[in-house]
């Protein structure tokens, strides 16, 4: 027998507990066609010698916004700047490379490391009267100047309206700061030129080539189609589709469209249809473009104190945040979704607001039984013990970001305060209430490199060296189970990948050294030798022999 090709010598950590280690792989058409002994007497086209590098399976980042990290690759970086004035600077800097009608663009900013945001009369001063749009690290706010309003139709100091779901901040003379949050970011967005098909192309390609270097080998996009917050254009999922036909896309991807391109489709004898035309939902596609669940917005962001929560903000004694649609709005939402076969994906940070999800997703389960349905909770991020029993009584797959940690967990010590952030992005307690925990940066929101995440998973400690909730803590081996089967679980392809087992995709990563293996404070120094989909190498830094 002959298959297309064997990577040997190699340590292979599989995942798979029949068969936890191997020195050989086998590949015929894109699988794992069997192991070690199971190879003896199989000859290939392809003999790819591993040199004794240590491999696991590829890493599955379960929420990972690939077009926006690759528009934020390609714009102003804002994120090393730890205090104002160089922050402006470089936004001066950057003008003088902009056509005078032309747009500024910033991204990555934090107002925790800043001291504050950014605001329009400052920016003002150094655009040379061009329009400034600069977003706020979690996606969720941006600021823009005085000539970005004014190209949207609106004066500053009158006629900026307030916006349900969202807050324009003011002065104390009513006058609009700059700061838009939320549903607010609207009012500016609709002015900006969005990005043609040629654009989204670029960013895709540039986004992969991150991603694979990463050892990323899937991602699930977390909302496309619903607006410039979430995806690029109404072409998305073409764009998607054109990037995999033209080489320029690597990564396995879960596609989640937007609520926002959500209609009530006719035609239907039994029901009404809530989703997409011709009733496409969840698992339409392939193994490497396939329907994900629907992305949903119930509320904000928790180091930009808008996640809507049962208690006040710390030291903000008139701030719990606010929803981004009512409850029962939300609620009739989750129902109906769930009647019409979709999986849901609502992205809920404050406690208040994952009540109103699990409320939703209890009547849709009484009124439609679903048990393998599924449906999720992106961010949990502030969750009680009762809430966590909660979600593992309904089926619910939280999904929480590892990398959130070290990149903005002073922040959110800041924001709860000391009792509170303890239970602040629980992953320990998710396991032992029996929920499978996937894997996740929300890149660009923090960097989208796995083992980082791994190392944040594992070590729990702030950009400072606090502790975050150190109960909630996970060995390295839990840790690499969420990027591998987790967010395969998460993604309902658990069958086809998260572990190196025989009828699976060929997909794995080579490394510099074993993560299970090393000092626990040093994950994050373990780097990426390789990279392989479907048994083809996509990256490789001199990790395979031929």
């Amino acid at each position: 027998m002959r298959i297309d090709a064997i990577y040997t010598n190699g340590r292979f950590r599989t995942m798979d507990p029949a068969r936890p280690a191997a020195t050989r792989i086998g590949v015929l058409g894109g699988r794992i066609v069997g192991v070690d002994e199971e190879l003896a007497d199989v000859h290939a086209h392809r003999i790819v010698d591993l040199n004794g590098a240590p491999a696991l399976p590829g890493f599955h980042d379960a929420h990972y916004h690939l077009s926006m990290t690759g528009r934020r690759l390609q714009s102003l970086d804002l994120g090393s700047f730890s205090s104002m004035g160089p922050l402006l600077e470089a936004v001066r800097e950057h003008a003088k490379n902009v056509p005078p009608d032309g747009w500024i663009f910033g991204a990555g900013y934090d107002q925790n490391i800043l001291g504050s945001h950014p605001v329009a009369d400052a920016l003002d001063r150094v655009a040379g009267g061009r329009p400034v749009l600069l977003q706020h690290v979690s996606g969720h706010m941006h600021v823009a100047n005085t000539a970005a309003f004014e190209r949207a139709g609106y004066h500053r100091r009158e006629g900026v309206p307030d916006v349900d779901g969202g807050q324009v901040v003011r002065d104390a003379d009513g006058r609009a700061q700059g700061l838009l949050q939320e549903k607010a970011m609207g009012l500016i967005q609709g002015a900006v030129p969005g990005p043609g098909l040629d654009d989204v192309q670029r960013n895709l390609a540039a986004a992969s080539e991150q991603a694979v270097a990463y050892g990323l080998t899937s991602l699930t996009e977390p909302g496309l189609g619903g607006g410039r917050m979430v995806g690029n254009t109404a072409a998305d999922f073409h764009s998607y589709q054109a990037a995999v036909e033209n080489g320029a896309l690597k990564p396995r991807m879960t596609l989640m469209p937007s609520i926002g391109a959500f209609h009530y489709l006719e035609g239907f004898a039994d029901q009404d249809w809530f989703g997409l035309d011709l009733g496409i939902r969840t698992g339409f596609g392939d193994d490497r473009i396939r329907m994900g669940p629907v992305k949903i917005f119930s509320d904000g962001s928790l180091i930009g104190k808008s996640a809507a929560m049962r208690q006040c903000y710390h030291g903000e004694p008139d701030n719990k945040g606010f929803l981004q649609l009512d409850a029962g709005d939300l609620k009739r939402i989750i129902v109906d979704a769930h009647k019409a076969g979709w999986t849901i994906a609502t992205h809920a940070i404050g406690d208040e607001a994952i009540d109103h999800v699990m409320d939703g997703v209890e009547q849709a389960q009484r009124e439609a039984p679903r048990p393998r349905a599924r449906h999720r909770i992106e961010h949990f991020a502030v969750a009680n013990a009762e809430q966590v029993k909660r979600a593992a009584s309904l089926g619910i797959v939280p999904v929480p970001q590892g990398r959130f940690i070290s990149a903005f967990g002073d922040g959110m010590i800041d924001a709860l305060g000391a009792e509170r952030a303890e239970h602040c992005y629980r992953m320990k307690s998710l396991l032992k209430a029996g929920i499978e925990l996937p894997g996740s940066t929300d890149s660009p929101v923090a960097d989208g490199n796995p083992l980082h995440s791994i190392h944040d998973m594992v070590n729990r400690l702030t950009h400072s060296g606090q502790e975050l909730a150190p109960d909630e803590r996970l060995s390295a081996h839990q840790a690499i189970r969420a990027y591998t089967h987790g967010s395969a679980y998460a993604a309902g392809e658990e069958h086809n990948k998260g572990s190196l087992s025989t009828g699976k995709l060929a997909d794995f990563v080579v490394l510099s050294d074993d993560p299970l293996e090393v000092d626990p404070v040093t994950i994050r120094d373990v780097t990426v030798g390789a990279t392989v989909i479907g048994g083809e190498s996509v990256y490789d830094d001199g990790a395979l022999h031929t």
